[in-house]
């Protein structure tokens, strides 16, 4: 009788083990459930020449990954109209985001190619109460462009890089979106005093809001820049990550610029509190970032939550 009980007693374990392990794991599948309902919304900006249809595949890496993350590519000044002024452009993505953010109270990620990863970094320093979480610039030259690339050649098929602030630095060259961050460092002070976009967002020219654009840019968790010496379109391709061309084209790296070591935009602020990500890939094009799923798995997807 004794061992009947016994028997019995372990039978009841078992099963008792068995109904906490199934419950257990329908917890692990309601939680998965919420946390895919919780992804925060991912909003893609295009780079020149570029539209949604490019950001397809992205896209859909992204809705693999998370499943029922929201995923908007904004659909303005693509394709030819990219090539409108920088800041005539900004005022439309900014009501663009605006929108999308008024619906998202726990934030979203801005991720941002080419281009598009300027059109970004003026949209965080302008919007004072923007809610972006990441900010992923992808392959973008955000310390300027300095490069004879096939972009180049095709706007100004007659004027390569050592004659292009001519064309730039003027009022006609500042409606063309690619004088906008062109960055010759053969002729700093035209650049300063006639570029009416790259050095206000890297706060390389006074201005009296710059403070107010410091704030709103620390708003953001993480920043992380992509980019890989392969591009073959942003040159040097180092400006993906903040360095630059010194005056004899020397390379001089993100923290050993002088607008990060006066952290005038605050740049050196968000490093110092562990928000800047460098990602480095070698074998991409340009044309391949947004598509590459090596890039995404190691340099996109783990800030995307």
């Amino acid at each position: 009788m004794r061992v009947f009980v016994m028997m019995m007693m372990m039978m009841l374990m078992m099963m008792m083990m068995m109904l906490l392990m199934l419950l257990v794991g329908v917890g692990v599948v309601v939680l998965g459930s919420g946390r895919a309902k919780g992804y925060r919304p991912v909003v893609i900006v295009h780079g020149i020449f570029d539209g949604p249809k490019q950001f397809r595949m992205l896209s859909r890496f992204i809705k693999q990954a998370h499943p029922g993350t929201e995923v908007v590519t904004l659909a303005l000044y693509d394709y030819m109209s990219s090539l409108r002024p920088l800041w005539q452009q900004i005022g439309g993505f900014s009501r663009a985001l605006t929108s999308i953010m008024s619906r998202s109270p726990a934030g979203v990620h801005l991720l941002c190619y080419s281009q598009g990863g300027l059109i970004c970094r003026a949209l965080l320093h302008t919007l004072p109460h923007h809610n972006v979480h990441s900010f992923i610039s992808l392959s973008s030259p955000q310390a300027g462009q300095y490069g004879d690339t096939h972009y180049l050649r095709w706007l100004f098929p007659e004027r390569l890089k050592r004659n292009v602030f001519r064309m730039c630095y003027n009022n006609f060259g500042q409606k063309i979106s690619i004088c906008d961050y062109w960055n010759d460092p053969h002729h700093r002070a035209r650049y300063l005093a006639r570029s009416s976009f790259l050095p206000l967002i890297n706060a390389e020219r006074h201005h009296a809001l710059a403070q107010h654009w410091k704030e709103n840019f620390l708003r953001i968790r993480k920043l992380v820049l992509i980019g890989g010496p392969d591009d073959d379109v942003i040159t040097p391709w180092q400006s993906s990550h903040f360095g630059f061309y010194d005056g004899q084209e020397n390379i001089v790296d993100m923290r050993n610029q002088d607008y990060y070591k006066e952290d005038g935009f605050g740049l050196k602020t968000l490093d110092g509190r562990g928000g800047v990500e460098l990602c480095q890939c070698s074998g991409v094009k340009h044309v391949a970032w947004h598509s590459n799923y090596s890039v995404f798995t190691g340099c996109i997807k783990p800030w995307l939550t």
